[in-house]
């Protein structure tokens, strides 16, 4: 937990986006992108991580992000938000990004170290997230489910949707074994995921 502190302590800061493959940078060490479907939390999520309020762009329009937005992490990490995906009212367009641009995003940038997977506790797991997990592996891609907003609902349902979300993880090859609980608003699961970050960014 002390190596995720430290890394986490360092400033974060936005540095490019890419709406195009030839538009990538270059790499600057490990890669992690946070995917999810949109209004599942990402920015968020991001924001709570490295403590910074308007760190990534809350959106109140579900399916804004239209691009990958790269941020470096005292120069130890680079975390990337990728567009959301399954908004219901999003266009074909959107849905050929993350068959085009994302995959291969996914599959051929050698910096990209792991994929982590946003679900919402509040709502029931839908065939677009089974798809994009299905997406994952194809693309051998490793990647760690996080369950978001776990403040919300109540222990009965969410002891549920946390077995419900290990099980679909230890189903799918390129998921991490464990999945990891989280909330923006409490700071619940923070600190794991924090630790989690830090081991692939080489610290502790």
């Amino acid at each position: 937990m002390e190596a995720g502190r430290l890394l986490f302590a360092q400033p974060c800061l936005f540095f490019h986006a890419a709406q195009r493959l030839d538009q990538l940078p270059p790499a600057r060490g490990p890669e992690v992108a946070f995917a999810g479907r949109s209004n599942v939390g990402k920015s968020s999520l991001i924001n709570a991580l490295t403590g910074q309020n308007a760190l990534a762009r809350v959106s109140s329009q579900p399916g804004r992000t239209r691009q990958l937005n790269f941020f470096e992490l005292g120069e130890r990490l680079t975390l990337v938000d990728m567009p959301g995906y399954g908004y219901a009212r999003a266009g074909a367009d959107i849905k050929a990004d993350w068959q085009g641009l994302m995959f291969d995003y996914l599959r051929g940038r050698p910096a990209l170290q792991r994929v982590v997977l946003l679900l919402d506790a509040r709502v029931e797991i839908k065939d677009n997230d089974r798809a994009v997990m299905d997406l994952f592996d194809k693309a051998a891609v490793p990647y760690l489910v996080v369950l978001t907003k776990t403040d919300a609902p109540k222990p009965p349902a969410l002891a549920r949707k946390q077995a419900e979300v290990a099980a679909l993880a230890a189903r799918h090859p390129a998921a991490a074994m464990q999945a990891l609980f989280t909330s923006s608003q409490t700071g619940a699961g923070i600190p794991e995921l924090r630790a989690f970050l830090a081991e692939i960014a080489g610290v502790g």
